[in-house]
């Protein structure tokens, strides 16, 4: 794909905020509509076209939000999946309360990230994992690459041990080194996995989000194993 060799961060600067992305950033369209409609951030209007799109949302659900914070993502949640909903949040950033959610500050790369979404899903399953985590961008393109990858492959981990049968995950990725392979783990577990790219979503970010359907088993899961090694899956 023609993104595919665009660095993570454009600009080839460490920090993305200068002038000329500030100047763009009040100007932008998404992010006056989130002014208006009370969302946190432009994010919100991703999550609404995967959610529909992709028929990700109903009422009562379970859902944890992976790398949530300022928490526009869980205001949407929160406004479509009702009051009897379960909203789990985590984020290594402190996030201002939302009525409703169970926010967690903690890292999902450590132990007592885990362990504390544990405590707090109590044994529930849960119905849909949403990750938005990105790593903070160092301007060395292979590294940020490796750390974007790392960081959807715990998401991924992270659902596999949580998900229900046939639910549904939605995992930010950037197109890039890695990228086709963090692909193919997504495909195991689901029955269905698509690449979308919101309209929210700035043109010349390489940001990608894969949607995730219908989570399998573990022995659907050593079906489509076969199936993805068989010549006619490479050949595709």
């Amino acid at each position: 794909m023609p993104l595919r060799n665009k660095p993570l961060n454009p600009a080839g600067k460490k920090h993305k905020f200068g002038k000329a992305w500030m100047h763009e950033h009040v100007s932008d369209h998404w992010v006056q509509e989130a002014k208006a409609k009370g969302y946190r951030s432009r994010a919100a209007f991703k999550l609404a076209e995967l959610a529909d799109r992709d028929k990700l949302l109903r009422p009562g659900m379970t859902v944890v939000d992976l790398g949530a914070a300022p928490g526009s993502w869980c205001q949407l949640l929160r406004e479509r999946l009702g009051p009897s909903a379960t909203i789990v949040a985590l984020d290594l950033l402190p996030m201002d309360p939302i009525a409703g959610v169970q926010f967690i500050q903690s890292d999902l790369r450590e132990d007592s990230g885990l362990e504390a979404l544990s405590k707090r899903l109590a044994g529930r399953r849960v119905d849909l994992v949403l990750s938005d985590l990105a790593p903070n961008l160092s301007g060395v393109d292979a590294a940020d690459q490796a750390r974007s990858v790392h960081l959807g492959e715990l998401a991924i981990e992270f659902a596999v041990r949580w998900l229900r049968l046939g639910g549904d995950a939605v995992i930010k990725a950037f197109q890039g080194a890695g990228f086709a392979e963090f692909q193919h783990q997504m495909q195991i577990h689901f029955d269905k996995v698509y690449v979308r790219k919101p309209k929210a979503s700035r043109d010349r970010s390489r940001e990608v989000y894969l949607v995730g359907k219908g989570f399998r088993d573990l022995s659907s899961v050593s079906d489509n194993l076969k199936k993805l090694a068989s010549p006619s899956a490479r050949g595709r």
